[in-house]
């Protein structure tokens, strides 16, 4: 007898999982160790992932929220979200040995920002206000820096001259939503600049770019990350935003609710850009339990960049006697 019942699948995103700014500072936690061994001082969570900050404070990394909370003349390494000035010249007054994880894009975000604060511009960020990278970019400029986080604050922000005036945005963001925002805001600001390049992260976009075509074909989308995870919630919002009827996030296998796949023929997976394969590979054996086991990997853009590691830890420690 040939059943009706259609066949259940995965469709797998990818890119998904790691992108070369976290690979790059979950390396420099773990060489740091290696070199200077534990403690390791981390400044915030390296990466917005539990399981990942869980898994380095098991080596002998101590995550804490400020410099201050960090003994003098111990190992410090700041997270790949960047950091305002005066938290580098805290670290310097303490004589912290600082290992500077920040992702090179958003080096790049902190870099346009002094160049443009330095030739009088009033600088749009677009972002979520008290995020980390937030904080850390308008920590370069203070006074030129209006955060505009979403379409509804383009209608309120205020500038000293609508001539000179760019945005610039978080590097975490949903396109679609900060192409909307911007939108709104050069309707107040025709002479609205806009950055050198593009501000949003390569793996943010590719992220999104795969998980529009997995919402289209699938009846939920899973995605793997953890709640305080920018890039992670956003593919939630981008999957519901392109058919998914249903999208969830979830931090590993664990939070796997099985009536979510109740008349559930399609299940679409992706995973935030700090997320380990490891925390993926978890969520397809629970699926394949439940009846899930075909997986059709996805490709919507092939990703292959990567990023030196931090200076600081390019240079080999002088022999011993």
């Amino acid at each position: 007898m040939v059943s009706n019942q259609p066949q259940r699948r995965v469709l797998l995103a990818k890119p998904r999982g790691y992108c070369a700014g976290v690979d790059r500072a979950v390396q420099a936690v773990e060489m740091a160790l290696d070199r200077f061994g534990p403690p390791v001082y981390v400044r915030r969570q390296i990466v917005h992932n539990t399981h990942v900050v869980s898994s380095l404070e098991k080596r002998g990394a101590v995550f804490v929220t400020e410099v201050e909370e960090v003994p003098p003349e111990a190992v410090v390494v700041f997270s790949a979200h960047g950091i305002a000035p005066e938290v580098r010249r805290d670290a310097e007054r303490r004589g912290l040995r600082a290992i500077d994880a920040t992702c090179p894009l958003v080096t790049k975000v902190h870099n346009e920002t002094r160049r443009f604060a330095a030739r009088g511009y009033d600088i749009l960020l677009v972002g979520h206000a008290g995020h980390e990278e937030v904080v850390g970019t308008a920590g370069e400029a203070p006074s030129a820096v209006r955060l505009v986080d979403g379409a509804a604050e383009a209608a309120r922000v205020e500038v000293g001259d609508p001539e000179r005036v760019v945005w610039l945005s978080q590097t975490t963001l949903s396109v679609d939503e900060t192409a909307e925002t911007v939108s709104a805001l050069r309707e107040r600001f025709p002479a609205l600049l806009d950055p050198p390049s593009d501000d949003i992260c390569y793996a943010t976009q590719n992220r999104q770019a795969a998980v529009k075509v997995i919402a289209r074909q699938a009846d939920l989308v899973l995605v793997v990350g953890s709640p305080n995870s920018s890039n992670s919630v956003r593919l939630v919002e981008v999957a519901m935003a392109n058919g998914a009827p249903a999208a969830y996030l979830v931090d590993d296998a664990s939070e796997v609710d099985e009536r979510w796949l109740d008349s559930v023929s399609t299940v679409g997976v992706t995973s935030g850009a700090s997320v380990p394969e490891e925390l993926v590979s978890e969520v397809l054996g629970k699926l394949a339990d439940l009846g899930f086991g075909a997986v059709q990997e996805v490709e919507a853009v092939s990703e292959q960049m990567t990023f030196a590691l931090p200076r600081e830890l390019r240079v080999e420690p002088p022999a011993g006697p």
